[in-house]
């Protein structure tokens, strides 16, 4: 294949996935705001009018937003890609860094260069999304030094964990020939397995506070749920999320000994026991029908597969000839290799994301009816109404958008799958 083919394929890819999305944000707009006005039937007398029309600013605001960033992650990429970006600092971290420390410092240096210069060309998206669009909404609850405080330990976890990852994945490229991927694959799967154990205990901890759970009328619903449903938990936990937020949420994580059950005080404050025991049923519905490992194992194939790609790649020079970088003739291109795929494999994969969406409704849908066969189905019907509600979901979504990219079902949906829809 010649450069060339590699450099229309790519333009042609980015500039369909970009008027694909622009058309779906356009439709998700005119379709929120076509139906503002009134709220729908199944959700008068549960919902305000003044509430169903924050959730139609809110969804039509943040849809702009993401038209801008869209927009804005495409110029960086094309900047990386085509604009020679990602060549010009190959070469310069190379003739640095390579002499003095050797190849595997560059590719390691080189990546984390990469990572820390997109960081950066995010952080004014990322500051605005928090102080202007959380903001007028009433959601944020952040203030500067909490939000830069996370910004700081964020970057320090991802160099703590990402670096060896990355000098491991290099090694392994470099020393285990041709089936390099293999043994990639398996460190990756082994770090993910590792990662399930850590991050509620190491990493969470790090951002937010968790405190054992106190309220005696909650916790002796949910331990009789827990007992109820065949699951055991390390513990209950409430996080303080109102300290960033005041979007409500409730999750299961961790595996084996270190499992838990995590609240948000969001959550707490707003849902009753037994609304709060209905969510839970909820989550433990993604377990008893395996979901998280469904999701695993979906997720490690796509690795797999990703890795086998870039390992016939990495051995075609019109590949990084075509997408602007001029490869090293005398010398492995791993990283390089690497970043390429990492920049432009979501521009080719986008037309999985519908199939990932509706993958994801199906595990809500199964876990929302584990849920009404574990509690009361009224009450996970209302606190779903209450979460739609706080959290400024909008009820009149485009179908479209919805297929596309909603990873839950929209609430009448769901209501309507409970036989609840009011």
């Amino acid at each position: 294949m010649s450069a060339l083919f590699f450099t229309l394929a790519f333009a042609v890819a980015l500039a369909t996935v970009l008027v694909l999305r622009m058309m779906l944000v356009t439709r998700q707009i005119r379709h929120v705001a076509k139906h503002r006005g009134a709220v729908p039937p199944d959700f008068v007398g549960a919902v305000s009018l003044a509430a169903h029309q924050k959730a139609a600013d809110y969804t039509i605001a943040r849809q702009r937003f993401d038209l801008l960033t869209a927009a804005w992650s495409a110029m960086v990429l094309v900047g990386w890609t085509l604009l020679g970006g990602l060549d010009a600092l190959n070469v310069s971290l190379r003739e640095v860094l390579q002499p003095r420390w050797g190849e595997l410092a560059y590719e390691v240096g080189l990546i984390a260069a990469v990572s820390a210069i997109g960081g950066l060309l995010d952080l004014p998206f990322e500051a605005w999304r928090t102080f202007k669009l959380e903001q007028r909404f009433g959601f944020n609850r952040s203030t500067p030094a909490l939000w830069w405080r996370d910004q700081l330990v964020q970057s320090l976890v991802g160099m703590v964990i990402g670096l060896p990852l990355a000098a491991l994945v290099l090694w392994l490229m470099a020393s285990m020939g041709a089936l390099w991927w293999l043994w990639a694959f398996a460190a990756l799967a082994a770090f993910i397995l590792l990662m399930q154990g850590l991050y509620p205990t190491v990493i969470a901890p790090l951002f937010n506070k968790f405190t054992p759970l106190d309220d005696p009328e909650l916790k002796r619903r949910v331990e009789g749920l827990m007992q109820r449903c065949g699951f055991r938990a390390q513990g209950f936990y409430v996080m303080d999320g109102s300290r960033r937020s005041a979007h409500a949420n409730a999750y299961f994580t961790g595996f084996g000994p270190v499992k838990r059950v995590v609240f948000f005080d969001t959550l707490l404050k707003r849902l009753t026991p037994s609304e709060v025991e209905a969510v839970l049923a909820h989550e433990l519905g993604h377990f008893h029908h395996r979901h998280v490992q469904q999701r695993m194992v979906t997720m490690l194939s796509l690795w797999l597969g990703t890795l086998a790609l870039i390992g016939w790649l990495m051995d075609q020079p019109n590949f990084y000839l075509g997408l602007g970088v001029v490869p090293n003739m005398v010398a492995p291109n791993h990283a390089v290799a690497l970043l390429l795929m990492m920049m432009v494999g979501p521009v080719f994969s986008f037309l999985l994301g519908p199939l990932m969406s509706a993958a994801s409704r199906r595990h809500e849908y199964q876990a929302d009816a584990y849920a009404g066969q574990q509690s009361n189905r009224g009450d996970l019907a209302s606190a779903l109404v209450k979460l739609f509600d706080d959290n400024a979901s909008t009820l009149t979504p485009d179908p479209l958008y919805v297929r596309f990219y909603y990873s839950h079902p929209p609430a009448s949906e769901r209501l309507a799958a409970l036989g609840l829809r009011r």
